[in-house]
């Protein structure tokens, strides 16, 4: 049987909700804040630009369609349009800054991500989510702010994640090798799509998500089963 040699791994590119953030914390905690918080939002800042402008973009989209409405819609079917992420952006922003939002990531992602960046592995993250979003979830996690650790953040301005173009503009925008990424999710169609540009790639399967695990790509459970799989540092405490 003939054996294949990977590149050794120089840069991680990595998904949030499901890889490193269980779902159940967006979906069980910001979601709802952020429903119970975006009528506060639309009543005290409407004339502010930033709010005003987002108002603007939903009467564009569902003209006639009373603004709060629209939005509650829209979450109803965890829609992924620009003005609701934005406004969402916007509560999560100060419930992060009141203290009372802080990210629980997976017991293994903290202790993996300080040891891989201490070692010089380059960090990146690649969401649906806004880039805002990304670093108020990194930045404000029960184990501190953790943002120093990535050197990129990256979101659909991009492109879709299930589109390989998008994985080749990120690996261009970073000047990395695409042989020398690797690429963590806990979505099959992303990892197709990330392979197709030549990326290294590996699906995270979470039980506590019920993830299913696929046939086509390595599959590991933590980020620390990821370091041993792929010749990346140890973190003891992982």
């Amino acid at each position: 049987m003939t054996q294949t040699t990977q590149p050794p791994v120089r840069a991680v590119l990595l998904d949030i909700e499901g890889t490193t953030l269980p779902v159940s914390f967006v979906h069980d905690i910001l979601f709802p804040y952020a429903r119970k918080a975006l009528p506060q939002l639309l009543r005290t800042r409407a004339d502010d630009p930033e709010v005003s402008a987002q108002l603007a973009e939903i009467a564009r989209l569902a003209p006639g369609t009373p603004p709060l409405r629209q939005l509650d819609a829209w979450m109803d079917a965890d829609a992924k349009v620009a003005p609701l992420k934005a406004l969402q952006g916007m509560v999560w922003a100060q419930g992060y800054a009141d203290g009372v939002l802080k990210a629980t990531l997976f017991p293994d992602v903290v202790p993996a991500l300080r040891c891989w960046a201490a070692a010089g592995v380059a960090l990146a993250v690649y969401s649906s989510g806004s880039v805002a979003a990304q670093k108020l979830i990194y930045g404000h996690t029960t184990e501190g702010d953790l943002s120093s650790v990535f050197v990129g953040f990256y979101d659909l301005q991009m492109g879709g994640k299930r589109e390989a173009d998008s994985y080749r503009r990120i690996v261009q925008d970073a000047q990395w090798t695409p042989a020398d990424v690797l690429f963590l999710s806990d979505v099959v169609a992303e990892l197709d799509a990330a392979a197709q540009a030549g990326l290294q790639t590996c699906q995270i399967v979470r039980p506590a998500d019920g993830t299913q695990p696929g046939t086509t790509h390595p599959v590991a459970a933590t980020l620390t089963e990821v370091a041993r799989r792929f010749g990346l540092p140890h973190a003891e405490a992982a």
